[in-house]
């Protein structure tokens, strides 16, 4: 006897539908992708980060700085952040690369410590923290068009100041800027932040150029002046009486006032990614494109040796030579600072000082040194050109 067993048709692709799948909501978008480019710009895959150093691990000028009141633009302490004060009566601040930072994301952090306070605080002053982005990383963005990328920036601060803190974000080709604050809820603790910015849809494009593309700035305190506009809460054409819209704290009022800051992240659309550790080798290479420091050695003919150049005596007073810089530089760099410099040939010894060691020449991966007014040396010898103490230094920078 013939048995036969029929049942209903079903489809497939319905039934694994709806399997209870334990991939959470990012996991069924993810399946949902129509291709691979979908699914990489869902998770944020590759290369994320357009600021450098966002970790704090590289200090190639110095670990610490005391009593400075930074009336203009300067990188003290980690590299590519700047800090500037304007109009300040009385405060000054100490900086420092510190370890104290969020467990499981970075293992160091810029803190600013008041060091001299600023109790009443006039309409003019300020003071921010910042860090210029080049043009050629944020061009891609597409500012200036109906497609623009919006952009996300996560960061980790504390402070003992609670409240309420200004940013704002410029960008120089189309020299327009949009502001937003963020609170600092607990003293004492880190805290991460997450702040949307929207594309810029109007305006002029960044330029592909080395010029400055994106800069973000955080403040410490503002004056009112810089607070009068709200309508900064929108991209506009650059005004400074709203870039502080919405601060209310003055970190300067008091000596025993800190702000820390560490794991800053910008990047591309609306989703908040894990901070993006990239290996110190490599963050190093990122920030020598903008200053390199050659140090110093005691010793000679040895692996840590502390020559830098060979140069020939061109005259019995002056001597040329090229020195290579480890990377391409942003621009030709200028020689910033020296210390410690001594160049040897046949036996003599010359320790220029101030102009008496300038560059020649420029180029973005060398420069072309020149020692001028040297004594006891003679025409058509070669010599050394070395820093020969562990303190000293040579700066060559490409800063903004």
């Amino acid at each position: 006897m013939t048995v036969r067993i029929t049942k209903p048709k079903f489809n497939l692709r319905e039934k694994l539908s709806e399997l209870d799948k334990p991939t959470g909501l990012k996991g069924n978008e993810l399946m949902r992708s129509d291709t691979s480019q979908d699914a990489r710009d869902l998770i944020s895959a590759g290369r994320k980060n357009l600021i450098i150093n966002g970790s704090m691990a590289v200090a190639q000028r110095a670990t610490s700085v005391s009593a400075q009141s930074f009336s203009s633009p300067v990188t003290p302490v980690c590299d590519r952040w700047q800090l500037r004060s304007g109009y300040l009566d009385q405060a000054n601040f100490n900086v420092s690369q510190q370890t104290d930072a969020p467990k499981g994301v970075c293992t160091k952090s810029l803190k600013v410590d008041v060091n001299a306070a600023e109790t009443a605080l006039d309409t003019n002053e300020y003071f921010w923290v910042a860090q210029t982005i080049e043009a050629r990383n944020c061009s891609d963005l597409g500012f200036g068009d109906s497609g623009a990328s919006d952009l996300t920036i996560s960061f980790y601060v504390k402070s003992n100041v609670i409240g309420t803190y200004g940013m704002y974000f410029y960008t120089q080709d189309p020299n327009r800027y949009i502001t937003r604050t963020y609170t600092i809820d607990t003293a004492g603790n880190w805290e991460r932040k997450i702040i949307h910015i929207p594309g810029d849809t109007d305006g002029n494009a960044i330029n592909h150029d080395n010029g400055i593309g994106l800069k973000v700035y955080w403040f410490l305190l503002a004056g009112s002046n810089y607070q009068s506009s709200n309508s900064s809460q929108s991209w506009q054409t650059y005004n400074d009486n709203g870039m502080a819209y919405g601060h209310k704290v003055n970190i300067g009022n008091s000596t025993s006032n800190y702000w820390q800051l560490t794991g800053v992240q910008v990047e591309r659309g609306s989703n908040a990614t894990e901070f993006e550790n990239r290996s110190f080798g490599e963050e190093f290479a990122l920030c020598q494109r903008y200053f390199v420091r050659m140090n110093g050695s005691t010793g000679g003919l040895s692996t840590n040796d502390g020559a830098i150049a060979t140069l020939a005596n061109w005259t019995d007073t002056a001597a040329y030579g090229p020195i290579f810089m480890p990377v391409e530089m942003r621009t030709p760099p200028a020689l910033a600072d020296y210390s410690n410099l001594n160049y040897y040939s046949a036996g003599q010894t010359f320790a220029p000082t101030g102009n008496q060691a300038v560059f020649a020449g420029a180029a973005n991966d060398r420069v072309e040194i020149r020692l001028n007014n040297m004594t006891n040396m003679t025409q058509g010898n070669a010599g050394w050109l070395r820093i020969d103490n562990t303190n000293g230094y040579m700066d060559f920078n490409s800063e903004y």
